[in-house]
């Protein structure tokens, strides 16, 4: 069993709240834009990071992180990138991935708005954790944490956190 954190978007710099919600998390996934490689620092710190660069990672990011993660844990299957949009309006990239790969957890970013569904076409559970950065259109600090247990995905909680 395992307790995951999730954010995206954080542009150069992670809420302190966001970090207090993560506080009991086993590792943090990040879905990209974390906006330098301090942010990376910062998290990889507290906990076991995995992420991804977004479009506005420069190279310091890029260097330490790929495009995608695909990984296997708890018994689920994990496709992470930055742009993926969401159930049907899936990026082009995005879909081929998830019709090839299969996985049953989607994580992804970019579009600063929250929204976790589950996608009845390709059996999985797409998440998108808003932005938990004070950049960009959003009105709140938002991530996401939740259970992976054995092939079950549980417990699932929000933070949102007013700008």
């Amino acid at each position: 069993m395992l307790h995951i954190g999730i954010l995206s978007d954080t542009h150069g710099f992670v809420h302190p709240g966001v970090l207090n919600f993560f506080s009991g998390a086993d590792e943090i996934w990040h879905a990209g834009d974390q906006g330098n490689i301090g942010i990376a620092r910062q998290l990889g710190a507290i906990k076991p990071l995995r992420a991804v660069y977004g479009n506005i990672d420069g190279q310091d990011v890029r260097i330490e992180y790929p495009e995608l993660q695909l990984f296997r844990v708890e018994n689920i299957k994990v496709l992470m990138l930055h742009i993926g949009g969401y159930p049907g309006r899936y990026d082009s990239k995005a879909r081929q991935l998830i019709e090839q790969e299969k996985p049953k957890l989607f994580v992804c970013g970019h579009s600063h708005i929250l929204k976790v569904m589950f996608d009845k076409k390709y059996d999985l559970l797409h998440i998108n954790p808003g932005a938990a950065g004070k950049y960009g259109i959003h009105h709140s600090i938002t991530a996401i944490r939740l259970i992976l247990d054995n092939g079950n995905m549980r417990d699932l909680e929000v933070l949102d956190i007013p700008r």
